[in-house]
């Protein structure tokens, strides 16, 4: 059996397993769809299935997409460990901007649900760090809505208190983290406003549509 708790930002669901342990090792279920999608309030059929692989101190995200077509996903983190971060992307959520933050281990088992007019990121914590996508929709190019992660606006405390001064080695971004080139060009949450590419919110399940913009697909 699977536990689900809703998190500040609304729609949003950690899905914690209860595992079953003998001399053998362990099994755990990671979701039942039909609970998911009593818990949402929406439906929830993966159309797709992306796997990344990270290695310590790589920041992926902030992505999301565009409405419509939309997409819903469930982050798990099957190899490794990582620090998850969902932000409300929706003008006028009561939680516009606030984010929240979930670790997510192999060990575990834990997910996340991500809904539609949510932004997506993560940080690894450990060398060959594997996330697993479980998505809602298949991948539509020209779509994909980028937003920079450290964002000073957002103010996201990605570190955690866990890295000290051990960061990486750069890479594309402020040198602190690893960003590819995409995500470190990402407009902030304002610009992204200005451009009118961000959701509006219409109620507790449901989203308005969005202008698409080109953007790529790699995961994230």
């Amino acid at each position: 059996m699977t536990r689900l708790v809703p998190g500040a930002v609304p729609g949003v669901f950690t899905l914690t397993p209860r595992h079953l342990t003998d001399a053998r090792g362990s099994f755990y279920e990671g979701v039942r769809t039909e609970a998911l999608e009593e818990a949402t309030g929406q439906p929830f059929t993966p159309r797709q299935v992306n796997y990344s692989v990270s290695r310590r101190g790589t920041l992926r995200g902030l992505h999301g997409v565009t409405i419509p077509p939309g997409q819903a996903k469930l982050v798990s983190c099957v190899r490794g460990a990582l620090r998850d971060v969902v932000v409300d992307l929706r003008l006028g959520s009561p939680a516009f901007g606030r984010y929240e933050i979930t670790e997510l281990d192999a060990a575990s088992g834990r997910s996340v649900y991500v809904p539609e007019g949510v932004a997506h990121g993560f940080l690894a914590l450990t060398d060959d760090a594997c996330v697993c996508y479980l998505l809602s929709s298949a991948h539509v190019p020209g779509t994909q809505l980028d937003i920079h992660p450290l964002d000073p606006d957002l103010a996201i405390d990605w570190a955690g208190g866990d890295f000290g001064d051990d960061r990486g080695d750069g890479g594309s971004g402020d040198g602190r983290w690893l960003l590819s080139p995409k995500d470190a060009a990402a407009p902030t949450v304002a610009e992204a406003r200005a451009a009118g590419l961000l959701p509006r919110w219409t109620g507790p399940a449901t989203v308005a549509a969005t202008t698409p913009r080109e953007g790529g697909g790699d995961g994230g």
